[in-house]
């Protein structure tokens, strides 16, 4: 069986083939001479390390992997009814332009069973986030993890978020904004269920 992505990549970085920090900074700074800039005056001297310090951070979630997120915070629970995290934040890298794209999760599950430690769930929202993305991928990623990892009734996630690839370019929209939904199990074929995920999504706090 292929090993999952996040494995491989985890196993990349401890054999020494993570993200070359030297390599990344000359090319910024070539970047930067090629767009008719001097790299060497005093505001952009230190530029290119610093983008590759953001960069590495922006894309940590290469380096982490399901089970070193979750770190064992799976519980047995004689627990059946809907567990929902929403409003998490987040921010990601537009693998298209490599612009920010960034809102909320909103994460549901229910048990079959086993439970997550409720912060394991931002976290896994943040692995996914930290990579290059599609906000499509994102969202069918988070689900596809909790599925994988607790085998729930069913998983529901839906991401609203603004991507600046469309703020600052192209079409240039400020107030565009894109949601995306992945449903699993009973979220996807018991309409009770789903209508209640919409509902509690919707509902604004106090």
């Amino acid at each position: 069986m292929t090993k999952p992505t996040e494995e491989i990549l985890l196993n990349e970085r401890n054999d020494g083939k993570g993200l070359d920090a030297k390599t990344i900074a000359c090319h910024v700074r070539e970047m930067i001479k090629i767009i008719g800039e001097d790299p060497n005056r005093e505001g952009l001297r230190k530029t290119p390390e610093r983008f590759e310090k953001a960069f590495k951070f922006l894309t940590s979630g290469y380096h982490q992997n399901i089970d070193h997120v979750l770190n064992g915070a799976t519980f047995s629970v004689a627990y059946d009814e809907m567990v929902i995290v929403k409003d998490i934040e987040f921010f990601s890298l537009c693998e298209h332009h490599l612009l920010p794209f960034f809102g909320k999760a909103h994460v549901a599950y229910l048990p079959d069973k086993r439970v997550l430690g409720l912060s394991k769930i931002a976290r896994l929202v943040n692995m996914y986030a930290r990579r290059l993305q599609i906000q499509e991928r994102l969202t069918s990623q988070i689900a596809e993890a909790i599925q994988e990892k607790i085998v729930p009734q069913g998983v529901g996630v839906i991401i609203e978020a603004r991507h600046l690839c469309m703020q600052m370019r192209g079409v240039e929209k400020q107030c565009g904004q894109a949601v995306t939904s992945s449903m699993l199990g009973a979220f996807r074929h018991d309409k009770q269920t789903r209508d209640e995920f919409l509902s509690l999504v919707s509902q604004k706090g106090a």
